[in-house]
């Protein structure tokens, strides 16, 4: 077969892509609508804020004695006792209630497991449980009674 005067490419010209206006399904070069989405909630820090900010948020919503009261995350409690750590810290002069992360995550227990061995579930449980009784003892009430229904 002869190829009649067409040019023939050589050897050494390297193919040249064309820019694509649509990717495989049609999509590629469109502008995003939408931002990034945002990062998951990825340290232990960070869950272990979220679970107690959310449990604080809805007992300040129940209870206006707590609408004032600022709720905050402290690693380790600075005490001189040398029996037990407290899980919270509550500063009634100040309106404060402070939450020590590292000695719930490390030293209470869900179901006989260390929190940091269970599920998700238990941590909220163990994280949940901490912020009431801290507002309990802030209020000098029984835990219990924090519940949030409409007859308290």
């Amino acid at each position: 077969m002869k190829w009649s005067g067409r040019a023939r490419r050589q050897a050494q010209d390297p193919p040249v892509p064309r820019l694509a206006r649509h990717g495989r399904h049609g999509r590629l070069n469109r502008s995003q609508l939408t931002r990034p989405p945002v990062p998951a909630v990825g340290s232990r820090y960070d869950r272990f804020n979220v679970m107690v900010t959310a449990t604080a948020d809805a007992l300040k919503h129940a209870w206006p004695e707590l609408r004032d009261v600022r709720f905050e995350i402290g690693s380790l409690p600075v005490t001189e006792v040398h029996t037990a750590l407290p899980r919270w810290t509550v500063d009634r002069d100040r309106r404060l209630i402070v939450i020590h992360r590292v000695v719930i995550e490390r030293l209470d227990r869900a179901h006989g497991q260390l929190m940091h061995r269970t599920d998700d579930y238990h941590k909220r449980i163990l994280a949940e449980g901490a912020v009431y009784r801290a507002a309990a003892d802030y209020l000098g009430r029984d835990p219990w009674d924090l519940g949030v229904d409409p007859f308290h």
